[in-house]
């Protein structure tokens, strides 16, 4: 997973929200006025297969002979550092090694799959080549220009310059942080066998020089002042009084050589001038980019690819046993321009480096007053609680010195008052009577269980003699309160965000602060890259017929336009409807009749019928009842029937965000068949004019209306590519994943589809449950086939081409994912007689650190309202930050509120449509101001948005229904299983399949 999930602001007010396990701002918008239903899925890093079966012998032999050269012995990946040794060299080659044939032969190839009217195909044997889309033209020409910096930074390096690979063995094996220490008392202490070198090392078996030792195989030893791990008795070494000081360990250390590599094959792959078929040189690559991290991975807490330090503010406490603390990201790209380093700053949560009991007390709310109740014992759910906590923290004991940290691997089952133990003569010792003898200490929580810091055998701490070692990433799921703290330490405007990059590439922890630079004949541009964009010009939108404004063109800066004078393009007609209550004081439920009342006449001021009357009387209930699915069924379907079984909507208004939420969803969409709009109490005090249209537009859309369609259509905006009576249709796909610490729960995959032409605004899903963080779509052409036959029924006609964007997709699986799924799509097309539609697919991206600013040259006049302006919407940029050969831009469709907008990465894999940068720009901005749930465009494609929430809305179902069953929850094994069979989804109701019940 990406180690700076953004929380990007959407155009609705509704966050998407990821499993956040490290946020930074991106214009998180004004508060959410509903209940937001939103959802995220990470990204997994995999094998990426290579085949040559359209590669001439000659190529071939030449590639055997280039990879022989990359990797002769063993070494490890730039992307996902596994081992890997030739054939297997490419496994996780971002894009760019989609591994292409010479353009004849490329030609030639394709000249053979085309059929009739034109249309490419893929050949139906396996194995098979796909070759990723060049970029078609030298970039779009719409718009009007922008001046821009970009936060690349430009690495010049000599090509001649040889890097000298080295494989490094440690035995035994050690942890990185012990890893760098030995390479540095190495490098410290055996300057003339290293030829005076300062190597780079990335902590596991990868050293890199600029000049060669004086053997190619080295061999020291090495004493360190490091503890064993292992421990030589179940207590000897946990509670040894005697050992004031740690032993020295001593470590075999052997140097050889691997290969040497220069940068000529990369300066060829980055010129224009290069082989468009040649993978890119990861070797070279992954040497500097280790190069670039070795100074900050001695200064700072390396957490993925970002660097965490004090030094760059100190830390702060967000709540719940965690700090924030601030840091940046840093990768090696090549771009147009060069190699580029690419800089952002970050902002990740930590671990408070507290007691234990300190800790659960701030962690866990039954825990708050646990000073006052050192008698109280644990309950079964508790002590599940306290484990899930706890379990892999590692920790220090505080009652004896040591420099020893152990992890916690679960609790003992007895509370400590209950422990014996065995000593080194075998004598049985009670716990507190041992820490009494030794240590003149009286254990005060003797009703606790005591840390388990064995995996294998028995060996117990008490809590109270505990510390939380600093400097670990908290891996927990943040509440809603730590979300919104370390979001306010991320949200930084343009221009304070701008100077924080800055100062890291002069400052004295960044990639330029040590010597690596200057050993290796680097040059790194300490000034962002200036670069030219383009701002796309708004669409004209269609609104309803019933309005006083019929259409109208978003010119306000932020693109954002307003229903007062007009009505949504297809308003719906709810005549049976009912609401229901969870808990709420007395004062709270008064205001429901005034709500009823101005949510008709808001919803009437827009073009949408609501009837003023409900099927039955609001039904207030307790908030108790969200926690029992058993007795919410049976009072869902009793409303259901008052409904003659067919109510259109249930409205239900809740005193708090509740778990419950999950259960309601799950039930009212596939046993009881009925679209539900939940919202909070405390909205319902203000009842204001913008919460009550937000609310109403979304029940619109769940019941099958839309907001707004595109004035002039998709066939007169790109005539090239679009006719009337030939219809299209975009899909979009996503994956979510369990959280980092869930082993078990499956991962969920959603598709939707376009249902109308050429309007293309109302999308169906279909949802999945697949196996455990599986990131390719494994039921993707059931999927598909299933969306294209709702398509044929509502349009009478199957589409001649498929638009599809694919989100959720790190760059180490574009080719993985691109070869499964477009072949997916293609057996599902065979479903259909005589049916070869074109396809395009594109990978939509927000998970990336490129950052756009605006800049002038003379800024004296408006420089502080100029620095502190998020770039406008329709900002697009095409060239010198992009990918140096193939087809990708980056898009802000919509305006930060908040922080410093993230523009959305496009990366077009396949294309058979063959777009123009001008056409697939336009069209994907266009479609993102038709969005069913506000009224200005959102960040991302709106297929790419609603397959993200529908999947959230699928693991909504499945981690419920499982934490009902007590299936996930933390339990006391000390190892982790494989996980389960996956268990499928519940089956939507037959009503509720064909609405965009999931926006």
């Amino acid at each position: 997973m990406d180690t700076n999930n953004g929380s990007d602001g959407d155009s609705s007010g509704n966050r998407i929200q990821g499993e956040l396990s490290s946020v930074e701002d991106d214009n998180a918008t004004a508060g959410n006025d509903s209940y937001s239903d939103g959802g995220g899925g990470d990204d997994d890093d995999g094998d990426d297969g290579v085949h040559e079966s359209l590669l001439s012998s000659a190529r071939v032999s030449r590639l055997r002979l280039h990879l022989a050269r990359v990797s002769v012995s063993v070494s490890s990946c730039a992307s996902c550092s596994r081992e890997l040794c030739f054939p297997d060299v490419l496994h996780c080659f971002p894009a760019v090694s989609s591994l292409r044939a010479p353009k004849e032969l490329e030609q030639q190839t394709m000249a053979s799959f085309k059929e009739d009217h034109g249309k490419t195909l893929i050949p139906s044997r396996k194995p098979q080549t796909v070759i990723v889309a060049r970029r078609p033209d030298s970039g779009g020409k719409e718009g009007s220009v922008i001046s821009l910096l970009a936060n690349h930074f430009l690495v010049q390096f000599d090509s001649s310059q040889k890097i000298y690979h080295y494989n490094v063995e440690i035995t035994p094996h050690p942890s990185k942080e012990v890893a760098r220490a030995i390479k540095q008392n190495l490098v410290d202490r055996n300057s003339d066998l290293l030829s005076g070198a300062l190597p780079a090392y990335d902590g596991r078996k990868n050293l890199y020089s600029p000049v060669e030792f004086q053997n190619d195989k080295l061999e020291f030893y090495i004493s360190l002042p490091i503890p064993t791990s292992k421990l030589s008795s179940n207590y000897g070494d946990v509670y040894d009084s005697k050992e004031k000081h740690e032993k020295l360990k001593l470590f075999r250390i052997n140097v050889k050589l691997v290969s040497k590599i220069n940068g000529k094959e990369l300066s060829s792959y980055l010129s224009k001038e290069g082989d468009d078929w040649i993978p890119l040189p990861q070797d070279y690559l992954h040497a500097l980019d280790v190069v670039l991290r070795e100074s900050p991975t001695e200064k700072c807490i390396p957490v993925g690819r970002s660097f965490y330090s004090n030094s760059m503010g100190r830390s702060k406490d967000i709540g719940g046993g965690a700090v924030g603390l601030r840091g940046f990201f840093q990768s090696l790209r090549p771009t147009q321009q060069g190699l580029a380093l690419n800089v952002d700053f970050s902002v990740t949560a930590f671990h408070e480096s507290i007691g234990v009991i300190p800790y659960l007390q701030k962690r866990l709310e039954f825990l708050r007053d646990l000073s006052q109740k050192k008698t109280a014992q644990l309950t079964a759910e508790e002590r599940k609680e306290v484990e899930k906590a706890l379990k892999n923290i590692r920790i220090f004991v505080c009652h004896r010195e040591t420099v020893q940290r152990y992890r916690v691997y679960g609790l003992t089952e007895d509370i400590t008052e209950n422990l014996w133990f065995a000593d080194r003569d075998g004598r049985n010792l009670r716990l507190l009577t041992y820490f009494k003898d030794h240590y003149n200490y009286d254990i005060q929580f003797r009703k606790l269980p005591c840390l388990q810091i064995s995996r294998s055998k028995p060996c117990y701490l008490p809590m109270e003699l505990c510390v939380i070692c600093e400097g670990q990433k908290f891996l927990g799921k943040l509440s809603d309160d730590q979300t919104a703290r370390i979001l306010k330490m991320g949200c930084q405007r343009p221009g304070e965000r701008k100077t924080i990059i800055e100062g890291v590439m002069r400052g004295q922890v960044g990639p330029t602060s040590g010597d690596q630079e200057r050993e290796f004949k680097l040059n790194v541009s300490r000034e962002m890259t200036r670069l030219t964009g383009r701002i796309l010009h708004p669409p004209k939108l269609k609104l309803g017929e019933g309005g006083h404004v019929r259409n109208l063109t978003p010119s306000r800066h932020d693109r954002q336009w307003n229903l007062l004078d007009g009505h949504v393009f297809e308003g719906t007609k709810i005549e049976r409807w009912a609401l229901m209550s969870f808990g709420g004081t007395s004062e709270q439920k008064s205001n429901i009749p005034r709500f009823i009342n101005q949510l008709t006449q808001r919803c009437e001021q827009l073009g949408i019928y609501l009837n003023k009357n409900t099927v039955i009387s609001p039904q207030f209930e307790s908030s108790q009842v969200l926690n029992n699915p058993l007795l919410l069924e049976s009072k869902l379907k009793k409303i259901q029937r008052s409904a003659s079984n067919n109510l259109q909507l249930l409205i239900c208004i809740m005193e708090r965000k509740h778990k419950g939420y999950a259960f309601l969803k799950r039930i009212a969409e596939t046993s009881v068949g009925v679209v539900s709009q939940c919202c909070l109490y405390p909205n319902l005090s203000k009842l204001s004019s913008q919460f009550l249209a937000n609310l109403a537009l979304k029940i619109n859309a769940k019941v099958g209306g839309c907001t707004v369609a595109l004035y002039n259509s998709l066939p007169s905006q790109i005539p090239r590519l679009f006719q009337i009576d030939e219809p299209a249709i975009f899909m979009g796909a996503d994956v979510t994943h369990p959280h980092p610490l869930d082993d078990f729960s499956p991962s969920v995959a959603a598709v939707v589809g376009s249902m109308n032409w050429p309007t293309a605004n109302k999308y169906i899903s279909r949802i999945r449950s697949q196996t455990h963080r599986q990131e390719i779509i494994q039921d993707l052409g059931s999927m598909v086939g299933e969306l294209l036959e709702d398509f044929y029924h509502e349009v009478e006609k199957l589409p001649g081409r498929i638009i599809f964007f694919r989100d959720g997709v790190s760059e180490t699986q574009f080719y993985k994912v691109l070869q499964e799924e477009l072949q997916s799509i293609r057996t599902a097309c065979s479903r259909f007689q005589d049916y070869k539609p074109l396809i395009t697919f594109a990978v939509v991206q927000k998970r990336h650190h490129t950052r756009l600013f605006p800049f002038e040259l003379d800024q004296s006049s408006t420089q502080n309202h100029f620095l502190y302006e998020n770039i406008p919407p329709g900002t697009v940029v095409d060239s010198v930050i992009t990918h140096p050969k193939e087809f990708d831009f980056y898009l802000c469709s919509h305006w930060g509120v908040k922080g410093t907008s993230r523009p959305t990465h496009y990366h077009v894999l396949w294309d058979e449509n063959q777009f123009t940068s001008d056409e697939l720009q336009k069209l994907v901005y266009n479609l993102c101001y038709t969005f069913v749930r506000c009224t200005k465009p959102i960040s991302l494609v709106p297929p790419a948005y609603y397959a993200h929430l529908a999947a959230y809305r699928g693991r909504l179902y499945l981690e419920r229904s499982s934490e009902s069953l007590g299936l996930f929850k933390g339990s006391s094994t000390l190892s982790r299983a494989a996980p389960p069979k996956t268990a499928p989804l519940p089956k939507l109701s037959e009503n509720i399949k064909k609405l965009m019940f999931y926006c």
